[in-house]
């Protein structure tokens, strides 16, 4: 090759920035080849890790094929799971330790979190999501979030990191320079971040900068198009790489989001993202979450030999790729040195403990007999990939005779109102709901609901905002994972107030 370098030596720097998904709960013949030729690391998603045993089995074999091998996931806690996708969390996510605010507590929930991730063989975290949820209607990050002002959510992030690093496992905060004040779903399209330097610098940059105190050893960036850097989003822009190594001190790696996702996917296009990405200041390129096996297998191909031909024709740099590449080496030193320590205690009733002192009650919520619960939830969160139907469940399991129905998407209030609670008849309802305020539609539908049948409990699983004004007797769990469902039902069914 034109660069000094032979194919071998050219791909094995290649492959030391890749982390791509897979399909299945076995390694695939591809994969094993990409490992065997300096892969940094793989990403787990939830069809990857279906149990705790299974994810186990996977990493240990993944890791016998070579041990520095780096594997990743998303384990937030809260709504975005992936080792308990099937069941719902069992830890609290951000939402919900940003609301009990004991920054001891969200240590020793993160440092939980740890425990099961160190035995299930992950050694990276894609987590804490430290981003300042300063826009009340972003789809993308709202509970995920442990709140609206920046100086609370750098103390969380902090300890979040410290938590989740004292059992071994590798935090990466995210989503540089800061998801929070957006208002567009990056999984769909490129979110403006409309804030000047100045203010990046008071809000959304104060909890990366405490997560770096804390020693944090990656850094996500997001699919951002932050106002001081340009046109181009973080996670393709050496502006902000800049901005993160020169003005916070970060000297780990850079590991963009996942470069399958809308916000990059159609401009400039997968291949050349992943150059653009390396070309940005990035060390390790997330390829994303694949939906069959031949599309991971030709999203690996892709991303390689992009790459492979940027480094041919002079466009990539070797010494940016080499420099990628030692950052990853370190990243997974530093992993060897954390497994090579048995991890803490687990703190086994802490969770439900922080849930229950979580919730926020407000009325006469006590449930009588085979309640009514109608489900108003109908938007996908793209980034925990379903609609948690864990609180359902459970009061079906709780309550015998219960019924659930949901709402037509579209016409009139009235007449939507009408079909939801047709079945109702004298019973008591339950209102589900995770973000009405996103949605006037939805409101109307809320205030319709509670007017005709003012005795309704409303169930928020999202952030309160305005619910006090549209209903009585409410219940907020800041989180729809199945430990804050847990909480709820508890308290729904007439168990001693924890929070409010």
């Amino acid at each position: 090759m034109s660069t000094g370098h032979t194919r071998d030596e050219a791909l094995r720097l290649v492959n030391s920035v890749l982390l791509p998904g897979f399909h299945g709960t076995e390694p695939p013949p591809w994969l094993l080849g990409a490992v065997d030729t300096g892969l940094a690391g793989v990403v787990y998603f939830a069809h990857n890790v279906p149990d705790p045993a299974t994810a186990a089995a996977l990493s240990a074999a993944l890791h016998a094929r070579r041990g520095d091998l780096i594997v990743a996931s998303d384990e937030e806690g809260g709504d975005v799971t992936r080792l308990e996708a099937a069941t719902g969390s069992s830890y609290p996510g951000n939402g919900a330790l940003g609301e009990v605010d004991d920054t001891d507590v969200t240590e020793r929930v993160a440092r939980a979190i740890g425990h099961d991730l160190r035995a299930a063989g992950i050694d990276l975290n894609l987590a804490p999501d430290v981003d300042v949820n300063a826009n009340p209607d972003n789809p993308v990050i709202g509970i995920r979030s442990f709140g609206a002002d920046a100086a609370h959510v750098a103390r969380h992030s902090a300890a979040y990191v410290t938590g989740l690093q004292s059992a071994g496992v590798a935090a990466c905060a995210k989503h540089f320079p800061g998801h929070g004040d957006t208002a567009v779903d990056s999984h769909l399209r490129v979110p403006q971040l409309d804030a000047d330097l100045d203010l990046l610098r008071r809000r959304d940059l104060l909890p990366f900068a405490a997560a770096i105190e804390a020693g944090s050893r990656c850094l996500m960036t997001g699919h951002i198009m932050a106002r001081p850097f340009g046109d181009a989003p973080a996670s393709l822009n050496a502006e902000a790489a800049r901005l993160a190594r020169e003005e916070l001190g970060f000297t780990g790696a850079i590991v963009t989001d996942a470069l399958d996702m809308g916000a990059v996917l159609a401009d400039p296009g997968f291949g050349p993202a992943c150059v653009q990405a390396v070309l940005g200041g990035a060390d390790l390129l997330c390829l994303g979450n694949p939906d069959s096996a031949e599309a991971a297998e030709s999203a690996y191909g892709t991303a390689r030999d992009a790459l492979l031909d940027a480094v041919a024709t002079g466009e990539l740099p070797v010494r940016r790729l080499a420099e990628a590449g030692r950052r990853a080496r370190e990243l997974a030193q530093w992993i060897g040195r954390a497994r090579a320590t048995p991890p803490p205690p687990k703190e086994d009733e802490l969770p439900l403990a922080v849930a229950r002192a979580a919730l926020r009650v407000r009325g006469n919520v006590a449930l009588g007999p085979a309640p009514y619960v109608i489900d108003l939830r109908q938007r996908v969160n793209h980034a925990s990939g379903s609609r948690a139907p864990h609180l359902n469940r459970l009061l079906a399991e709780a309550m015998p005779g219960l019924t659930t129905t949901g709402v037509p998407a579209e016409g009139p209030t009235s007449a939507r109102a009408d079909t939801a609670l047709q079945g109702a008849g004298e019973r008591p309802v339950v209102v589900l709901a995770r973000e009405p305020h996103r949605d006037a539609a939805e409101t109307a539908l809320l205030r319709e609901i509670v007017t005709r049948r003012p005795d309704a409990v409303v169930v928020l699983t999202g952030w309160p905002h305005a619910v006090d004004a549209l209903a009585a007797n409410t219940v907020v769990t800041y989180g729809s994972a199945r430990v804050n469902a847990l909480a709820a039902v508890e308290r729904l069914l007439g168990g001693t107030p924890h929070g409010g």
